[in-house]
């Protein structure tokens, strides 16, 4: 199998990332440092990440964890802020994150060592129905409720964005609440969108990833996910 995927297979990243680790010099197969696309991995290989040896998972893993504001959705920062994966580095398997939230929102983050199912969740083929809860400031028009159904033009971005669902939860003279579903998975584009009808999102919480919700996690928790979730997740 070609070098991205075997490593995908051993929880090292999902294969996209894999191909940057690759093209950094960083993979070496069978002694030999490895840096263009295309190199086949067969049985007996020794493939290295780093100077250590990696291998395929033995069991695949898929958590559900509620991110907290205030971590980046990386495995390290070079800032030495808080990361998602300080919470699980003593488990005995490998995990990085599938997609990103923004260090300053909070909700829904699934992880996993199954560098296929990840691929596959953040191509933007796959188009998966992403839930926010947006707490922004004033109170939207009809007209501003209907351009963010329609798709709005954000901020730096010549694309418009596709059509998203979209509901209010509360209006109020200083802030109001809307829930809003998108299957793309744009830089910070909840909060672009918003700001693009006039308002300022001051708390983002997503709540909802395909089929799978924060249920009664509080900020912090995780959990694994049952086999009827996986076998969902899977057929998206």
């Amino acid at each position: 199998m070609r070098l991205q995927k075997y490593m995908a297979e051993c929880g090292v990243a999902a294969r996209r990332k894999c191909e940057e680790i690759i093209r950094d010099g960083r993979v070496s197969v069978n002694g030999q440092i490895i840096t263009e696309m295309g190199t086949q991995v067969e049985p007996g290989d020794v493939v290295m990440l780093d100077g250590k040896v990696i291998e395929p998972e033995e069991k695949n893993v898929y958590i559900l964890y509620y991110k907290p504001a205030g971590e980046v959705t990386t495995v390290s920062d070079d800032k030495g802020r808080d990361t998602v994966m300080d919470h699980f580095r003593g488990l005995p398997f490998r995990l990085y994150p599938v997609g990103r939230l923004d260090y300053d929102s909070e909700g829904l983050l699934l992880l996993t060592n199954d560098g296929e199912l990840a691929q596959r969740l953040t191509h933007p083929s796959c188009e998966v129905d992403k839930t926010y809860l947006a707490r922004f400031t004033g109170q939207l028009t009809p007209e501003e409720l209907e351009r963010l159904k329609k798709g709005v033009f954000m901020e730096g971005d010549e694309r418009r964005t596709w059509p998203a669902k979209v509901k209010i939860l509360r209006t109020g003279d200083i802030w109001s609440e809307l829930l809003i579903t998108i299957h793309e998975g744009r830089n910070r584009q909840v909060r672009r969108m918003i700001a693009a009808v006039g308002h300022q999102v001051v708390l983002l919480r997503r709540v909802r990833f395909g089929p799978l919700d924060l249920g009664g996690l509080r900020r912090g928790e995780w959990r694994e996910l049952s086999d009827d979730e996986i076998e969902k997740l899977k057929r998206l």
